[in-house]
């Protein structure tokens, strides 16, 4: 029997030992090449766009450059998810190899101990590697003809404990013994390709963004659930009853309920809440990681460091923590 890819070393192409043992250089030369790399990590002028940039590296080493033609001095970071970076390009780089490396998330707390930073600070970078990875699904559209997509909903956020006593117990399925944090993350998933979650009050909200995001002449599969009838008039669908089997030779929902495998379990065992805002980012994450779960591991550094430098400064979280606006995030 072969060997499954994730146990073979050729997975294993960049641990956290080798990102600690670089040097501040050599990070800094990691992040010039993923942001530059059409000028071979020659810096370019994160205003105007020249190539003709003096170097002003500071008395500590921190690299610097003045761009000749506007006088605009900048940083690797500057004008990126990372804007105003206090850190050390290496301890990004090591939180990027520690959250990527990490199969169904990484906890802020267990964050902020590995980087020795406060929890605030592991909170907001870790969600700014979140905004990051929902750029590549800005926009994204899937399936079309001849192929299969499977769409499904799942509840997350807005726990509450149950009394203690039987009959002091409410049934939490009841709009009135709910508290409105409970969201649907519904998941349109590519079989043998990508997915995109979105956020919605429930599966019938979700109707126009599986039209607007799923491709025609795509084959859609969906459980029984009745909010996905009115999609018969435009789709072929095959439907699978849950109730039944899991699944059958027509039909099954296996590749999403992949996706809400992932999620529930780093919503149990890392993160506990991720209701409100927040939970939009958590299901783009955990889709991040499903398509990208085959790529080794040094390449899916690469890939999420080169998102955090085409990034523009974090619509979430810009001035977050001075006050100067609260949270507001929108799904992709």
């Amino acid at each position: 029997m072969a060997q499954h890819f994730l146990l073979s070393a050729q997975a294993r192409t960049l641990s956290l030992v080798q990102v600690m043992r670089m040097s501040d250089r050599e990070a800094e030369d990691c992040f010039r090449a993923v942001r530059w790399h059409e000028t071979n990590g020659e810096p370019v002028c994160a205003r105007c766009g020249s190539v003709e940039c003096s170097d002003r590296r500071t008395a500590k080493g921190v690299a610097r450059w003045r761009c000749k033609a506007c006088k605009y001095t900048f940083s690797v970071t500057a004008g990126t998810i990372f804007a105003n970076a206090k850190l050390p390009l290496r301890v990004y780089l090591a939180a990027i190899a520690i959250f990527t490396n990490e199969v169904k998330g990484k906890s802020m707390l267990a964050l902020s101990r590995d980087l020795g930073t406060q929890y605030k600070t592991a909170f907001v970078l870790a969600h700014k590697l979140r905004e990051s990875m929902a750029i590549e699904m800005k926009g994204r559209t899937v399936g079309g003809f001849g192929r299969e997509a499977e769409i499904d909903g799942g509840w997350f956020g807005g726990y509450q404990k149950p009394a203690n006593r039987r009959e002091d117990r409410r049934d939490r399925r009841l709009a009135a013994n709910q508290n409105g944090k409970r969201k649907c993350v519904v998941i349109v998933r590519e079989r043998n390709g990508n997915s995109l979650p979105g956020v919605f009050p429930s599966e019938a909200a979700a109707l126009s963004f599986i039209r607007s995001r799923v491709e025609k002449g795509t084959t859609l599969h969906a459980d029984e659930a009745g909010a996905w009838n009115d999609l018969h008039s435009r789709f072929e669908m095959y439907r699978i009853n849950h109730q039944e089997a899991y699944s059958t030779d027509e039909s099954c929902t296996n590749w999403a309920e992949s996706f809400f495998s992932r999620m529930r379990r780093g919503e149990i065992g890392h993160h506990h809440h991720i209701a409100g805002p927040y939970l939009i980012r958590y299901a783009q994450e955990a889709s991040w990681r499903e398509d990208n779960r085959r790529l080794a591991t040094g390449e899916q550094v690469t890939r999420v460091s080169a998102l955090a430098m085409k990034a523009k400064p974090s619509v979430d979280f810009c001035g977050y923590w001075q006050r100067h606006k609260t949270p507001k995030v929108a799904a992709e």
